[in-house]
């Protein structure tokens, strides 16, 4: 054990497992992306997202009770009283918010789901604060909020363009802001939630009960998966892999690790997707625009400000 920590202590460990987390959640945009290609699934057909959704998370699910239980030694399963804590997380994080998440990148590029998606962040620190009255806002967090969301209004053409709809539609970057808001609050939960249930008993069988009703609601609205050739198959457990290996090793670096040694480096998560999005979307020109840059800079300045660690901050 005393050798497993000091490797998962080391400052470059830390850091290049973090940078490999970013790098599969900052994948799932251009990769959901080109799973709508793959599956042939048209921006309007909602129920076949859905089955597509709810087939990566239950596949999620699945990997992220094996990978814990190889870490336990031990197969996990949930205690009878701790359902009550899953099923209410599996709403909440994968069916609504995952319904917005699919929704919004079928109408929106993945640039501006990447940047926009980080707005997740913010809104877990005001709801942390204001909401659930878990922790003290401080006149830095509100420095670091009120920075990353003047990123965002910048990339979305400024608040003139937002109010009057021109450079923004309720289906594509309004369904990011409402699936951040299920984020922001399943963090949350989760918070609070894991101090009743193991965060990997709990964070996989939410994946793995979510994603079966988000599929079976995509079935009884008519849709279909079709796997048109085996690049479906694997996408579909890369998309797998992407939330359960994450998750996996990020609770390994918060285990031995100060939270906010770790979760400071979370502004990773946005620029590999913009830079993804820009490698395997070819959104180069959005990417690598004046608007798009700065965006991204002032998103990743909010996230590093918000996750400073102070003494006084009592968080």
């Amino acid at each position: 054990m005393e050798e497993k920590q000091t490797i998962w202590t080391k400052p470059l460990v830390v850091f290049l497992a973090a940078l490999f987390c970013c790098i599969l959640w900052g994948s799932a945009t251009p990769a959901i992306k080109i799973a709508y290609q793959l599956f042939q699934i048209d921006g309007s057909d909602t129920a076949s997202r859905l089955m597509l959704a709810g087939a990566r998370f239950t596949i999620a699910g699945i990997m992220t009770i094996l990978f814990g239980s190889l870490l336990k030694r031990k197969f996990l399963f949930p205690k009878p009283a701790s359902w009550k804590y899953i099923l209410p997380l599996a709403f909440v994080q994968t069916v609504f918010q995952y319904y917005f998440f699919f929704l919004s990148l079928a109408n929106t590029t993945g640039v501006r789901g990447s940047i926009i998606n980080a707005s997740g962040n913010f809104l877990a620190i005001l709801f942390a604060a204001y909401l659930f009255r878990m922790e003290r806002m401080t006149a830095r967090k509100w420095i670091g909020c009120i920075t990353g969301f003047l990123g965002i209004v910048l990339l979305l053409g400024g608040f003139k363009a937002i109010f009057d709809g021109s450079n923004v539609t309720l289906n594509g970057e309004g369904a990011m802001l409402a699936a951040d808001i299920f984020y922001a609050l399943s963090g949350c939960m989760i918070k609070i939630y894991s101090q009743k249930v193991d965060p990997v008993v709990l964070s996989g069988y939410q994946f793995f009960i979510g994603g079966i009703i988000v599929f079976l609601i995509g079935v009884f609205m008519g849709g279909s998966l079709v796997f048109h050739s085996p690049a479906c198959i694997w996408n579909l457990l890369y998309m797998g892999f992407i939330s359960a290996g994450a998750y996996t090793l990020w609770g390994i670096l918060l285990k031995y690790n100060p939270v906010s040694r770790v979760s400071i480096l979370g502004f990773l998560n946005p620029v590999m997707g913009v830079l993804l999005s820009a490698v395997f979307l070819g959104e180069n020109k959005e990417a690598f625009s004046w608007n798009g840059l700065l965006a991204l800079i002032l998103v990743s300045i909010g996230i590093i400000v918000v996750n400073l660690h102070k003494k006084t901050d009592n968080s």
